[in-house]
């Protein structure tokens, strides 16, 4: 496995292995990984002939600096990770390297056709603005044949399959297929996230009812509660314990993030906060 650190090395290996008729898998992450992007990578070595991993503490979708100075890194360790389930290529830029000083002070602007107004944008105003300069960026870079990306950050991957479906008229990035993988969860059920590195053993214990409180909404639903009847009872359930606070829970259609009107191709997004440290996740109708 090679570690890349500029764009110029990035290319280089990008375009032996396109001379070679090669398959390119790429895996976007901040790092801090676990076994939720694991998964991710192991599946990209099985399905293509090489897999690129990208390790990038991206500056641009931090709408709030001090998340960003929080936010866990550990190349070291996640280079031993990524080495040891079979990654050929891990491309860890520095923000210098990525953009230029302008760039970094300038919101990237893209036209989410109301994607963005919602749940996580709403809350987080530019954030997927620089999710999508630094996964556009990405795509041009490594041109791959499929890229990996989990189903946890739901509405983060509508908006990359509206990105790639768009491009797709212009021919930026190729035939490039995105590829959703499924929530990896603790055996307790919590979300993996790098976030969790966060939490205390006390917290990590309560944060599982997260999940729990989800999955009787699905039971919910089944008898025939209407959709702000479950909004309700997941937001109030998971309020009443101590220790977490529900920034929003909303039932939306899987496709256009507009509020469901019932349950045929629903799901259902939340952000928890479990003392200070925010946590995602969602549960399909």
């Amino acid at each position: 496995m090679q570690i890349l650190n500029t764009k110029q090395e990035l290319l280089q290996q990008v375009e032996a292995c396109k001379r070679q008729g090669k398959t390119i898998g790429l895996v976007p992450t901040m790092g801090a990984l676990h076994q939720g992007h694991a998964s991710l990578v192991k599946r990209a070595v099985v399905e293509n002939d090489v897999c690129f991993v990208s390790v990038f503490v991206n500056p641009t979708q931090f709408n709030n600096k001090e998340d960003l100075a929080k936010y866990p890194r550990n190349i070291e360790r996640d280079a031993k990770l990524l080495e040891s389930i079979g990654a050929h290529f891990v491309f860890a830029p520095t923000p210098e390297e990525m953009y230029t000083a302008e760039e970094m002070n300038t919101t990237f602007q893209y036209d989410f056709e109301g994607l963005d107004k919602v749940m996580e944008g709403k809350m987080r105003p530019g954030h997927f603005n620089g999710v999508v300069q630094v996964v556009s960026r990405l795509f041009y870079l490594v041109q791959p044949t499929r890229a990996y990306f989990g189903e946890k950050d739901f509405q983060q991957l509508a908006i990359i399959h509206q990105m790639v479906e768009r491009s797709k008229l212009k021919d930026t990035f190729g035939d490039l297929t995105i590829v959703d993988c499924p929530i990896v969860r603790q055996a307790d059920g919590l979300a993996l996230s790098s976030r969790n590195e966060r939490l205390t053993e006390a917290e990590n214990k309560l944060a599982t009812n997260i999940y729990r409180i989800l999955k009787e909404s699905v039971e919910s639903a089944k008898k025939g509660y209407s959709v702000q009847a479950i909004e309700k009872q997941v937001t109030d359930a998971i309020n009443a314990i101590d220790g977490l606070e529900v920034e929003y829970y909303e039932i939306v259609d899987q496709s256009t993030l507009m509020p469901a009107k019932d349950f045929t191709h629903a799901i259902g997004c939340v952000t928890v906060y479990c003392g200070p440290v925010r946590l995602i996740d969602n549960i399909k109708y």
